[in-house]
């Protein structure tokens, strides 16, 4: 699956960019809509476990709650678990030491699932309410994510002019 996926979505930036001025133009209720059904058409299609790019890239943002949960789930204290994985971003947020995650096992699946961070649990971020809010992450995300990248073809046709 990743197979060219990083020369393609390069190549596709420039093209996707300026679909991002034009879905800027649609009404909140629309562009909440066509993310959604562009979503769920894709990941009809694709598995992630084929993939794992996302785990093998990048790191998500670890909330409090998020670390609290892991650090119990690794039976260590927070500031143990925070020291042992993960390190403040130019922005301030916690994200993991280094890329790939550190939970994430060779067959792509996590060893921590059922506990993995919020960030994890909503990427690739498609599929929610308020996307003119998340636009710009989503045109970054089709640097990472098949499936966004996919979405946004999709959108280049849809959205033309």
């Amino acid at each position: 699956m990743l197979d060219n996926f990083e020369k393609i979505s390069k190549s596709e930036y420039s093209s996707n960019k300026k679909v991002l001025s034009k879905l800027r133009n649609l009404k909140p209720k629309v562009l909440d809509e066509a993310f959604s059904n562009a979503h769920e058409e894709k990941f009809k299609k694709i598995d992630c476990l084929e993939c794992a790019n996302c785990c093998k890239t990048t790191s998500p943002i670890f909330i409090k709650t998020d670390i609290e949960r892991l650090a119990k789930v690794f039976k260590m204290k927070p500031s143990t678990f925070l020291d042992t994985y993960l390190r403040l971003d130019e922005d301030g947020d916690y994200i993991l030491q280094s890329t790939p995650c550190p939970f994430l096992n060779a067959d792509n699946t996590c060893l921590v699932y059922e506990d993995r961070p919020k960030a994890c649990r909503e990427y690739p971020h498609t599929n929610r309410k308020n996307m003119h809010g998340i636009l710009n992450l989503s045109l970054k995300n089709t640097l990472v994510c098949p499936a966004v990248l996919e979405i946004f073809k999709d959108f280049q046709k849809d959205f033309r002019k």
